[in-house]
């Protein structure tokens, strides 16, 4: 199996390295990912300026390029610009999770998507900060269950979000709500300069079936299927029956 592992921490970052270990029992690993953190970044790309790519030796002789802009290019660099293959890629584990409306604004599960829609398939993958060996020692599970239930079979792209604590329990899920918002306070040093501060806006709904639910409170391994689709359809229908 060739393997692309890319995330939005940046190529340095410990968790892609928790990745990059567990995917080596895989199959054959190629690391692109960006040269630095690329948070928030969602599914923007570079259209207006060249972006450095430069390869990155590592001991364990892996191919590795680090490039200078947002994952979605990484996935598109490796997909377009490098003419390559894979029969998996996976984006992160990315150091906190990407749940419900949240889902919008990852770099994480946009290179997932971009992967797509280029032809691969692909799983994001998600942890709480700082838990990305817990969540990876998981890994093994999450892909018996995706490979006994025949998902890639049934669609290309995944979001998988991995609590530290578990209560054992595998769940396909849905995108739930709101998970995280900012408040926006200016900096000491210039009254003009605002910096977003996070903060939780999590409310427990009762809904195993929404990824927030199953991952913040039931502590379970959340699996949600993604696409690319914004068509609101029930609304469509409702215009085109008329």
């Amino acid at each position: 199996m060739r393997i692309l592992v890319t995330n939005d921490d940046g190529i340095r970052a410990e968790s892609l390295e928790a990745v990059v270990r567990w995917a080596k029992r895989w199959g054959e690993v190629e690391i692109i990912a960006p040269k630095y953190e690329q948070s928030g970044k969602s599914h923007s790309i570079e259209l207006h300026k060249p972006f450095e790519v430069l390869s990155v030796e590592r001991e364990d002789g892996i191919v590795a390029y680090s490039v200078d802009s947002s994952p979605a290019d990484c996935v598109r660099f490796a997909l377009l610009g490098l003419k390559k293959r894979y029969d998996l890629v996976i984006s992160g584990i990315n150091n906190g999770f990407n749940i419900g409306s949240d889902i919008l604004y990852s770099g994480t599960v946009s290179a997932a998507l971009e992967a797509v829609s280029l032809g691969a398939r692909a799983i994001a993958l998600s942890t709480e900060p700082g838990a990305y060996d817990e969540a990876m020692a998981q890994m093994d599970r999450v892909m018996e269950y995706i490979n006994d239930r025949g998902l890639f079979e049934l669609h290309s792209a995944y979001n998988i979000n991995i609590p530290r604590e578990q209560a054992g329990k595998i769940r396909i899920t849905r995108q739930g709500g709101p998970f995280y918002s900012d408040d926006f306070l200016p900096t000491a040093e210039d009254p003009t300069l605002y910096m977003p501060t996070g903060k939780c806006i999590y409310e427990y709904r009762g809904d195993p079936t929404l990824d927030t639910d199953t991952v913040l409170h039931d502590k379970c391994i959340s699996i949600m299927p993604l696409c690319f689709d914004r068509t609101e359809r029930e609304i469509y229908k409702k215009l085109t029956d008329k």
